[in-house]
């Protein structure tokens, strides 16, 4: 059995898309995931499964809740090991931006194109610092996440890949929750 975390995008936000995570953890447990445990409401999913294949685990998550709930959901899944290397490859590990709430992951789906990460690496944004990696764009937000320029939204639109924001917080209860 391998320890996933599934990222679940836009869930839960103003009361829309309402996934309520009791119903979240019958259904993936109900697929045959053991050990389905979720962390507040805006769709972090710890679980263990026999499956290799994280595109198939993305599939079958979103096919899941679209059955159950109505309604399409970007799902995001990496397993253990990896999740563990993006967290401890952040440039952003100042211990006082990290108190202040102000260092953020947009977690990339898939591998964006050179062509792009080089024209977004060139952009400047006034009060944040990024990185971007082939799985990751690291936020060093100076004025707050909810003021950023560069959001998740913004992400997505200049890679062109889907992408689900975590902030370090969240990011540690995750990796807490799966050791």
């Amino acid at each position: 059995m391998k320890i996933y975390i599934a990222l679940l995008r836009g869930i839960n936000v103003s009361g829309q898309k309402k996934v309520p995570m009791g119903e979240l953890r019958s259904i993936l447990t109900s697929v045959g995931f053991d050990n389905v445990n979720t962390y507040i409401q805006s769709g972090n999913v710890v679980f263990e499964s026999k499956e290799n294949n994280t595109a198939f685990l993305e599939a079958l998550i979103s096919d899941k809740i679209k059955v159950a709930f109505g309604f399409e959901v970007p799902v995001l899944v990496k397993n253990r090991t990896e999740f563990k290397s993006i967290f401890k490859s952040n440039p952003f590990a100042n211990v006082e931006a990290i108190a202040r709430k102000q260092v953020y992951f947009v977690l990339l789906k898939n591998t964006p194109e050179k062509e792009l990460v080089k024209l977004l690496s060139t952009e400047v944004y006034t009060n944040e610092d990024f990185k971007i990696t082939a799985n990751c764009v690291y936020l060093h937000c100076k004025t707050g996440y909810g003021k950023a320029k560069l959001n998740n939204n913004l992400v997505e639109r200049k890679l062109k890949v889907e992408a689900t924001a975590r902030n370090y917080a969240t990011m540690v209860k995750l990796l807490e929750m799966s050791a």
